[in-house]
């Protein structure tokens, strides 16, 4: 929605303001100027009686001087009232000019805006000249448009991603709906085959919408709670779940588990560890290894998650954070969403903390987690 400007434009303005501050200090001047005159003329003291001649008319020095101060007056009131005007005139057509000149940038700032739009965020007015408040507003705007253009392409690609991750269930589920429901001879076995694949499926929707949720909610309104939390407690409560899969996988886990104390909401601090050992079990190799470890300095508490796996290139660790990444590589795993290290830096940012990767030697991956410490 456009608005409607009302009243004159700034540039107006400003020519109005300094053509009327001009005219009032020409004003004071002309005032001035008339009264100087007015006092400049005068006439010698002469004894009571006394007349002047003047063209042959005899005339009394007050009067002759009555009439010499208003002619004074009158020519400077003529020349004053000439200047007065050239003094407008030219205010007003220097105020008009260099307002011009100032205020171009910003029309620059105000058409490109104009201008923007989602498909066409690469626009930057990139100002050049003085490196004054214009060029100023001009590059923090550049800063802005460079700001939404990064949101705007992340933005464009989680979406994709999501469709892609979020299509691939329900084409599951829609496939084996209609095998099933084209085959007249279909069983109780087959239905049970075909009811367990769909709630597999099912199920792998389910996670990714959830995961969505919680890292739009992380990324949008940050953290509601903020309890003491021990992040040698939050490892406990997420090792359960994973715990069945890394016996059965003949995982050897070692737990280092010192007391970590943050201030947080527990339910995505909890989250987080459970991010990093479901990340740490599933992307293992069978008989492989995690180690654990939580503690505290004085300023920071940490979780460390460290486990055997397949090869991480190194120059790509980076890379395990951004959304549907796996390995460094999109989409190619067959369990999990792809959101783990996602949310898992949501959260902590959220918390005001660090998080950074560093691929294991030989194969693996670990993952430190630094959060302020909190006294419990």
């Amino acid at each position: 929605m456009t608005r409607v400007r009302r009243g004159p434009g700034l540039r107006v303005r400003i020519t109005l303001l300094a053509t009327a501050l001009a005219a009032a200090v020409a004003a004071l001047l002309l005032w001035l100027a008339w009264m100087l005159a007015g006092g400049a003329v005068a006439v010698p003291s002469l004894p009571a009686g006394t007349t002047i001649d003047v063209d042959g008319v005899p005339v009394r020095p007050q009067d002759l001087a009555e009439v010499l101060r208003d002619q004074a007056r009158f020519q400077v009131l003529v020349a004053g009232s000439i200047a007065f005007g050239c003094v407008l005139v030219a205010a007003a057509l220097l105020a008009w000019t260099f307002t011009g000149r100032m205020l171009r940038p910003l029309r620059e700032v105000t058409g490109t805006a104009r201008r923007l739009s989602a498909e066409s965020l690469g626009e930057r007015i990139a100002l050049r000249g003085p490196r004054d408040e214009v060029a100023e507003l001009a590059d923090t705007f550049d800063a802005m448009l460079d700001r939404l253009q990064a949101t705007f392409s992340a933005q464009r690609q989680f979406v994709a991603n999501a469709s892609h991750e979020l299509r691939t269930p329900l084409s599951v589920i829609r496939t084996e709906l209609d095998v099933t429901l084209s085959d007249p001879d279909a069983d109780a076995e087959e239905l049970r085959r075909m009811a367990g694949v769909v709630r597999e499926a099912n199920m792998r929707a389910a996670q990714l919408v959830e995961a969505l949720l919680l890292l739009a909610r992380t990324d949008g309104l940050g953290i509601g709670v903020v309890e003491p939390v021990d992040l040698s407690g939050a490892v406990a409560s997420a090792w359960q779940p994973v715990a069945a899969e890394a016996s059965r996988r003949r995982l050897t886990m070692v737990f280092h588990d010192l007391p970590a104390p943050v201030a947080g909401d527990p339910a995505l601090l909890e989250r987080v560890a459970g991010n990093l050992l479901e990340n740490a079990v599933r992307h293992n190799v069978d008989g492989g290894w995690i180690e654990v470890w939580t503690g505290a300095s004085a300023e920071w508490a940490s979780l460390r998650v460290s486990s055997s796996g397949t090869g991480v290139d190194p120059e790509r660790v980076n890379e395990l954070f951004e959304s549907f990444r796996r390995g460094g590589v999109d989409r190619t795993a067959h369990s999990g969403t792809g959101l783990g290290l996602s949310i898992v830096r949501a959260v902590v940012l959220a918390h005001r903390g660090t998080v950074s990767a560093e691929a294991v030697p030989g194969g693996g991956l670990t993952v430190t987690v630094h959060l302020p410490a909190a006294h419990l």
